[in-house]
């Protein structure tokens, strides 16, 4: 019976599955897109909970001010004068009561709502999301949308969230049914203190309540927030190029890169002294002025068909060549274009251009 092998085949190299995680530059771009894992029930329940909290500290004095503005209004502006100047006075008066009367819920209201948002998504300022989309209202996906995963999913976190709230509003009247049972023999102020009392204590259940709610729902949002900035592999691929540049299109300028400096060396060339050569496979041409170098320098060098032009080009323009193998191969490995001649070389250099002057009937 043939054996038949089997080969795994990953289908990640395909670049169709995204499992891998979002890269820093994703998560940036999303977060200037204001793509990010936020709840909005978070922002809700502290909402809710930083106006019963105020009101538990600050109703004493809310209670003190409002009822001062009912007395003023009864003693003070029964008889008053109807006119335009009085009314708009009296409605500047009572506007600047009623602003310090809710300062303090405002103020506390207010400031726990922006720990909040920021403890979720930190300081950000970004207009993506007020730039108008026409694709939002493309009522096919549009349709598609309210028959999503996710639309199910909030649907039943609505569904839930009203289910608790029901439960907590009838447990908790239920649980003073003898109370309300009394109210017929308690005064105006009584009852007033009991449905304070009374909606105080629901207030902060279904606060606490959202609140554990919103840390799962924010959980969830994350989740889901990870899930939308997954990656496959061939989009790492492509940012990476797209950070980095194409390796072909980064070869090309390298390439060019290479022609324009061997370019720059050969028109040095004609201006060398000497090109010392091995003498087929380096050439090395040196230059030296006396009243500029304090030693000679290598404006040109290179070894096979470079070291043929560099000595085609000396050629051409009546530079001499001499033949040294052990200081021609020497000044090629150990020194770059532009260097000046190593120390120890000083020696061998020096007699090379004494001959070359003494040729060329030059005295230095």
């Amino acid at each position: 019976m043939p054996s038949t092998k089997r080969y795994k085949l990953d289908l990640q190299l395909f670049g169709g599955d995204k499992t891998e995680k979002a890269t820093p530059k994703k998560r940036q771009d999303a977060r200037k897109k204001g793509q990010i894992a936020k709840s909005p029930e978070v922002s809700g329940a502290v909402v809710l909970l930083s106006a019963l909290l105020s009101l538990s500290i600050f109703g004493g004095f809310m209670k003190e001010r409002f009822v001062t503005l009912f007395l003023d209004v009864f003693q003070n502006r029964m008889e008053m004068d109807v006119s335009a100047e009085n009314v708009i006075r009296m409605f500047s008066e009572y506007g600047l009561q009623i602003l310090i009367l809710l300062a303090p819920l405002l103020g506390v209201t207010f400031v726990l709502a922006l720990i909040a948002n920021y403890a979720q998504v930190g300081f950000m300022t970004s207009g993506e999301g007020l730039t108008p989309k026409f694709s939002k209202i493309n009522p096919i996906k549009g349709f598609k949308n309210i028959f999503s995963m996710r639309s199910f999913v909030e649907f039943l976190k609505s569904v839930f969230k009203l289910l608790v709230i029901a439960y907590l509003v009838y447990s908790t009247l239920w649980g003073e049914k003898e109370s309300f049972a009394s109210l017929a023999h308690v005064n105006a102020e009584g009852t007033f203190n009991f449905a304070a009392k009374l909606t105080m204590n629901l207030g902060i259940k279904i606060g606490a309540v959202l609140f554990i709610m919103a840390i799962f729902d924010y959980m969830y949002q994350r989740y889901e927030h990870e899930k939308s900035l997954r990656m496959s592999k061939q989009d790492i691929k492509d940012e990476y190029k797209k950070m980095e540049g194409d390796p072909i299109i980064k070869g090309k300028i390298r390439e060019r890169q290479r022609r324009m400096a061997m370019q720059r060396m050969m028109q040095e060339v004609p201006k060398a002294d000497v090109i010392i050569t091995n003498p087929t496979h380096f050439a090395v041409a040196l230059k030296y002025d006396g009243s500029k170098m304090e030693a000679p320098e290598i404006v040109a060098k290179g070894q096979d068909y470079v070291a043929l032009r560099i000595r085609e080009l000396a050629k051409e323009h009546g530079v001499m060549t001499i033949e040294n193998k052990p200081l021609a191969r020497a000044l090629f490995q150990r020194a770059e274009i532009g260097d000046v001649v190593p120390h120890d070389l000083f020696q061998a250099v020096a007699e090379v251009l004494a001959y070359v002057y003494k040729l060329k009937g030059k005295r230095r």
